[in-house]
């Protein structure tokens, strides 16, 4: 209550979780309710958690009619209260997750996917430190076709590719000052801008952070915040995986090193090449990279992105210093060594990814299992075993995977099957332009 008491401003809230596509799903609420909320909660159906992406029920899902559509209750994180700069009035924002009624987590509920994961960690004396990169685009859908929104300082379009062009930042100076004052006001660490190599695309780093749970809530609520301000600007601010067919799309790669008892990287062996431990990790993603291809991919616009020389992965493989492979050790001093994971697209939910990417590194380390020798060279010449190429053999991979059902709660991966079958077989009544005009802002 402390920052509505500094926000007397402030005059409703909202009230947010994330569902297994990332979107977020909640109320809104008068401020002066807000104590019952801090205290008491909130509910709403289980069924919520686990809409399609139109925000449709799940047919034949055990949530709904068969079980009656129960309520779950709905409590803060521990995020606490945050405004929401993108709307016109103050108004605040309250993350919330999911649990049963008795207190137990919600297992359909991806942070608390996330959270079980972390607890793997924390039984193991292990932290994971995690990192995002996001790449998103500034699209102008206005008339019929996409393109580049005008410049807000100088009324120009850039239609060309202008890869870590100042020109390009400071075109949307206006936009990106107040994006970062808005991630300031949230506790989102951004860090570095860049522009990117198609056009109107944009890329930008959220610090490291000790706390992967944190470093989820950070990409969840930075996309949230983008494609809010974006409409504010008068465009869209996407993380479609590939809203351009001649152009490449975006990612969301996921930085992490891995902390013992001591806060000492487990990674680090004091040279180039990295531990034992970090060895075994890279074997762990590796193998469970066929059946988490989903998670990574989650959209039927997703695969677009993968595809040979587009600087997206195909390939099962890692390297040093390599951005054409799957997973990539990038040169740093070697108290930083980490592993970059390059599979994620922009459209990603990130409780999902983070939880993936850490539960299949820690799969690894238990089972102690060494990874093929490193690749070197294009990725892409390297006769490497493939990921899923269709969101239909996606599916039936994670569905099948006994490493997902390492990671994940089994009433989960059920969920998220159901969920994508059904998009996979609505989406086929779509034409391209609906496709697009869908995916556009929702995930």
């Amino acid at each position: 209550m402390e920052w509505l008491r500094e926000h007397p401003d402030v005059r409703t809230i909202r009230v947010a979780a994330a569902d297994l596509n990332g979107v977020a799903r909640g109320k809104r609420i008068p401020a002066r309710f807000a104590d019952k909320i801090l205290t008491e909660g909130t509910k709403f159906p289980f069924s919520v958690l686990n809409m399609d992406i139109w925000g449709e029920d799940i047919e034949d899902s055990p949530l709904v009619f068969q079980a009656g559509d129960p309520d779950g209750l709905l409590l803060p994180t521990e995020r606490g209260f945050m405004p929401m700069p993108w709307l016109e009035a103050p108004t605040g924002l309250l993350p919330i997750w999911m649990f049963h009624l008795d207190g137990r987590p919600y297992e359909g509920d991806p942070r608390q996917a996330l959270a079980r994961v972390v607890d793997r960690y924390k039984a193991a004396g292990l932290t994971p430190v995690v990192a995002t990169e996001l790449e998103f685009f500034l699209i102008d859908d206005s008339g019929g076709q996409l393109r580049v929104p005008p410049s807000p300082r100088s009324g120009k379009r850039r239609t060309g590719a202008e890869t870590l062009s100042l020109r390009a930042l400071d075109a949307f100076d206006r936009f990106f000052t107040a994006l970062y004052e808005a991630c300031e006001a949230m506790d989102i660490p951004a860090d570095t801008a860049i522009s990117e190599a198609a056009p109107g695309q944009f890329e930008i780093n959220l610090m490291h952070q000790a706390d992967p749970l944190k470093a989820a809530d950070d990409a969840w609520l930075f996309k949230l915040l983008v494609k809010g301000l974006a409409r504010r600007y008068g465009f869209a601010g996407s993380f479609m995986a590939k809203p351009y067919e001649e152009w490449n799309g975006s990612g969301m790669h996921m930085h992490f090193s891995v902390l013992d008892a001591q806060g000492r990287n487990v990674f680090d062996n004091g040279g180039e090449e990295g531990s034992e431990v970090l060895r075994h990790a890279v074997a762990g993603c590796l193998a469970a990279m066929p059946g988490s291809t989903l998670v990574f991919a989650p959209h039927e616009n997703s695969y677009d992105r993968l595809v040979p020389n587009a600087h997206a992965p195909t390939g099962i493989g890692w390297a040093y210093e390599n951005r054409t492979s799957a997973i990539r050790i990038p040169s740093s001093g070697p108290k930083a060594r980490r592993i970059e994971h390059r599979v994620a697209g922009g459209d990603v939910n990130p409780y999902l990814t983070v939880a993936a990417v850490l539960g299949a590194a820690l799969n690894g380390i238990e089972d102690k299992v060494e990874p093929p020798p490193p690749i070197k060279g294009n990725a892409y010449e390297q006769g490497l075993e493939q990921l899923p190429g269709t969101w239909g053999s996606a599916i039936d991979a994670f569905a099948a995977s006994s490493e997902i059902r390492r990671i994940f709660p089994a009433h989960l991966i059920e969920n998220l099957v159901m969920t994508k079958r059904q998009e996979l077989h609505y989406m086929a009544e779509l034409s391209d332009d609906e496709t697009v005009e869908l995916y556009l802002d929702t995930v």
